[in-house]
């Protein structure tokens, strides 16, 4: 056999694992696999970034969207500690999604040689919260076991993040091994006896609900669910940040568990005599800080299924825990055999109708109307748009007013990460662009732009078009709430003196424009999805309107008054 670089073997192997694309920031640690990249650059891209951040997000965001492993490649010390972002998020989002180091040298390892970094302790399983595994490969005739490893362990199960480290001098090395073939998810099926006990329970209970979320979903899994929901006449609400799991506009739809949650559905979730969730670890901003479902024992019956076995029973202690895979799961209780008729169609018909209701805004100062935007997005955007934010309180307005179409009907729509990472939405935007060709929409506050807008550069310079509506209050606003509730009046580090966000925008390639009353939007929208370029939109916000609920004075008022009260 014909031997070539370790560097382009591994490029082989990726694509022998369907990779199409692969984000990063190059690295002279990583040449050989760099130069691999362009022996094979009409089978795969390697999309440049400007921060080993904003790459690993882009990756993650492939991840979500495509449901094999997004790659991310980076160098070793500061390029692998920069990525680490994206691999916390993969992991906390359950998103297959591998990380390529390149290391340095054999014959350097273990003397704090440059930038050398021990990568099995910074990211390794003990960590609790980074890479489901992490390998170095030291010998290049394996590196297609290690690759094949890697996309099988970020895929089954639980999926998650897998860091491969790579010895720059073993990428150097010539090799004659093969790559392995493509490998699918192992699918986990719900056991028939834990089914008829789902059943059972159903036929018992007065009040179920239906919480759907986590990873591992395809349209194929969510029709399943869907007509589950139907025959059983259950109402569905999708985990926090996981708004695409279950259709929006169905009637069987009882809004998003998470921050910012509908307090009507907050009340129903406790009142719930049988929560049945289906895909989420039910983590803390799904549960309320675990108050809506207390921890260890819920006062609710529960059923929890789940990917990973290691993760049933770990918070919380299931009446019923099934093992199984969303694929496999939703596939079973679409089967399972409904009465002709349950005694829960009016707790159903009024989740729904809580859903609706809280769709009627609120009123709130300045010129600037939220909720008709975010109206005039629903308007105006393809149904099967890319909604994608970091974390910031700018993100509650299409949490709470956009009603995705759901991943029932074909496409995953939401890339919002679940970990809270800022400066996640800039780069999964442009990454959903390039992944897929459909429109990129994009929410950012100004806090949350600034953490990885310069991607913006590295969409200019791949092709690829997004919309950024970016909210500028001059504030962390989050933060800020957070410090009016607990030390009113005393603001200390979220005020922000900010750029000309339009002009930033339009020097890196985009154009760039800034509004100020709700009558400006629409144009602007309408131009942004009619031109080539992508378009980043300024809202100037006033600083009042600090959520979809209320404002930072009245919180102010709120949290002095209590203080008086207890003095």
């Amino acid at each position: 056999m014909t031997k070539q670089l370790a560097g382009h073997l591994l490029v082989d192997c990726l694509l022998a694992q369907g990779t199409t694309h692969a984000f990063g920031v190059p690295g002279e640690s990583y040449l050989a696999v760099l130069d691999g990249l362009h022996a094979r650059r009409e089978q795969i891209q390697f999309i440049t970034c400007r921060q080993e951040g904003g790459a690993a997000f882009m990756a993650e965001a492939h991840g979500k969207l495509t449901g094999r492993p997004g790659v991310c490649m980076v160098t070793r010390g500061p390029g692998a500690t920069n990525a680490s972002i994206g691999v916390h998020t993969a992991f906390q989002d359950s998103t297959p999604m591998v990380l390529l180091v390149g290391d340095v040298a054999s014959d350097c390892r273990d003397r704090e040689a440059f930038q050398e970094v021990d990568y099995l302790s910074f990211f390794g399983p003990s960590t609790k919260g980074f890479a489901k595994r992490v390998e170095r490969i030291d010998d290049a005739d394996r590196i297609p076991e290690y690759v094949a490893r890697a996309f099988a362990t970020a895929m089954n199960g639980r999926p998650g993040p897998v860091v491969l480290v790579l010895p720059e001098d073993m990428l150097t090395r010539m090799t004659d091994a093969q790559p392995l073939p493509r490998l699918e998810a192992v699918q986990a099926w719900s056991d028939p006896g834990a089914l008829r006990t789902l059943r059972e329970m159903l036929l018992k209970s007065e009040r179920p609900l239906i919480i759907a979320g986590g990873g591992g979903w395809t349209p194929q899994s969510a029709q399943a669910l869907q007509r589950f929901a139907e025959n059983w006449k259950l109402p569905v609400g999708n985990a926090f940040r996981f708004q695409d799991t279950f259709d929006n506009h169905h009637p069987l739809y009882a809004g998003d568990v998470g921050i910012g949650l509908n307090p009507k559905l907050a009340a129903r979730v406790k009142a719930s005599d049988l929560i049945i969730a289906v895909g989420p670890r039910l983590g803390e901003m799904t549960t309320g800080n675990y108050t809506l479902l207390e921890a260890p024992r819920p006062k609710q019956k529960l059923v929890h299924i789940h990917a990973s076995a290691e993760e049933l029973n770990r918070v919380f202690q299931a009446d019923l825990a099934i093992n199984a895979t969303m694929n496999a799961a939703a596939r079973s209780l679409e089967v399972l055999t409904a009465p002709v008729s349950v005694p829960w169609d009016a707790w159903t018909a009024s989740a729904n109708q809580d859903y609706l209701a809280n769709l009627e805004p609120q009123k709130l100062p300045g010129d600037v109307d939220m909720p008709a935007i975010v109206g005039l997005l629903q308007k105006h955007l393809p149904q099967d748009a890319v909604l994608t934010n970091g974390a910031g309180n700018f993100a509650s307005w299409v949490h709470r007013f956009f009603r995705h179409h759901g991943l029932a009907k074909g496409y995953k729509t939401q890339l919002a990460p679940t970990v809270g990472a800022m400066g996640y939405g800039v780069p999964a935007g442009i990454a959903a662009a390039i992944t897929t060709g459909r429109t990129a929409f994009t929410i950012a506050g100004d806090g949350d732009f600034l953490m990885n807008g310069q991607e913006l550069a590295t969409a200019v310079q791949h092709g690829a078009k997004s919309i950024v509506v970016l909210l500028n209050n001059g504030m962390y606003g989050t933060i800020r709430m957070h410090q009016e509730r607990e030390y009113p009046q005393h603001e200390s580090g979220s005020s922000l003196n900010n750029p000309d966000f339009a002009a930033l925008a339009r020097a890196y390639g985009y154009a760039g424009v800034r509004i100020t009353r709700t009558a400006e939007f629409e144009a602007e929208l309408l131009a942004a999805l009619a031109r080539n370029e992508g378009t980043l939109i300024e809202v100037m916000l006033d600083p009042e309107v600090i959520t979809t609920r209320g404002t930072l004075s009245a919180i102010t008022q709120n949290a002095m008054a209590a203080s008086a009260r207890a003095l």
